[in-house]
């Protein structure tokens, strides 16, 4: 097979969408008239060989066509205000968010081959209109406040450092109560199940059932308690109930982890590296079936030791400054930027003055197929 050659680059030749190319290559079969009367019997038939083929079907090692790049959030934010005066938040659209497109995926609208990330931005006094789909889905708020998601008639508060996850089929929509606009990322499985072809989508009422505002969601007034789980909900479900996983609680846990470390205690992942992973209250696991998200901070001088995982993420920076590593790619990354890093690309940080990020990968999905492996810097494999 020609290198880079894969069932994708497959164009139509003589009827069929099948080309299967005869070559010289030590590894292929002696070019002959009558191999290629074969080739096309094959291409004929709809056959294709594996020998040609599998040098990209079954390589050594991943090798994603997502590729490592930044999105920087002073670029991203004046285009979606733009785009908040130009563009009407309505049926069709449904939303006014903006995703980021890969260059290593021909333009799609996707950020990896599994994970969608767009920038959302909701005017003053705008309502997004209610639909439900079964795309695994939250947002995370990196500035800002005063837009509240209902999801399923319950109105969530959204502001600066919350994580609200909203699990597929639920109806949601969002309200801007304020006289200001808001901007916040989305985070979807949209590539996943968009390849899966697993999709569906419903719409709901034009306007949020309710424009109440409360400083509480019912799911935080009944989840929202570490440790304390209520009686009448005692079954494991698929997905988080709690719709709110406030910033005041993930500071405080990375902070104190930070703080022992400082004691003397094991608190931390690496020296000066805390982490959060937001899980799932009725099973202790991650937070949507599809979709992990944690939370990570680098103390002032810390640096991380390089990381090479199957599976793809997106990190945002939410506070501080630093230098990612991606692959062959490094970038200086201040609050609001966005970052992606593709299946078995090496990541690494570090940060002089400290450095906050939240991160979504698509780990669940590669875990339950038991597809998951991790590399720490020249460490063995771990198979998870």
């Amino acid at each position: 097979m020609p290198p880079g050659r894969g069932p994708e680059a497959m164009t139509v030749t003589h009827g069929s969408p099948v080309t299967i190319v005869a070559t010289d290559a030590e590894d292929q079969p002696t070019r002959t008239p009558e191999l290629e009367a074969l080739y096309r019997g094959f291409e004929s038939e709809l056959l294709v060989p594996l020998w040609t083929e599998i040098g990209g079907l079954m390589p050594p090692s991943p090798r994603s066509k997502a590729v490592p790049h930044l999105w920087r959030w002073s670029n991203l934010l004046p285009l979606a205000a733009q785009a908040g005066e130009i563009v009407p938040v309505g049926r069709g659209g449904e939303r006014r968010a903006i995703a980021l497109a890969n260059p290593g995926l021909g333009g799609r609208p996707f950020a990896t081959p599994t994970l969608w990330a767009a920038i959302q931005y909701l005017n003053p006094g705008e309502d997004a209109p209610v639909h439900r789909h079964t795309q695994n889905a939250f947002r995370f708020v990196v500035e800002g406040e005063g837009v509240w998601t209902v999801v399923d008639g319950d109105p969530v508060a959204m502001r600066r450092g919350d994580f609200l996850p909203q699990a597929g089929w639920h109806w949601h929509g969002h309200h801007n109560v304020t006289d200001h606009p808001m901007a916040w990322i989305d985070g979807l499985d949209i590539p996943f199940q968009y390849f899966a072809d697993s999709t569906f989508f419903e719409f709901g009422p034009d306007e949020v059932e309710t424009r109440e505002a409360p400083e509480r969601s019912r799911s935080e007034r009944l989840w929202g308690h570490p440790g304390l789980r209520p009686l009448t909900h005692l079954e494991p479900t698929p997905a988080t109930p709690l719709l709110a996983y406030r910033w005041e609680h993930t500071d405080r846990a990375l902070a104190e982890q930070l703080a022992l470390e400082a004691e003397g205690h094991r608190a931390t992942v690496e020296t000066g590296h805390a982490a959060v992973r937001y899980t799932n209250p009725t099973t202790g696991g991650d937070v949507l079936p599809t979709l992990r998200t944690e939370f990570h901070r680098l103390a002032p001088g810390a640096e991380t030791a390089a990381v090479r995982e199957v599976g793809s993420s997106v990190f945002q920076i939410f506070e501080g400054t630093g230098q990612v590593t991606v692959g062959d790619l490094s970038w200086s990354v201040e609050r609001g930027d966005l970052f992606v890093v593709p299946s078995w690309q090496p990541l690494s940080l570090v940060t002089e003055h400290g450095l906050d990020l939240f991160r979504f990968s698509d780990t669940p999905i590669f875990e339950r197929l038991h597809q998951h492996r991790v590399q720490h810097d020249t460490t063995q494999e771990i198979s998870q």
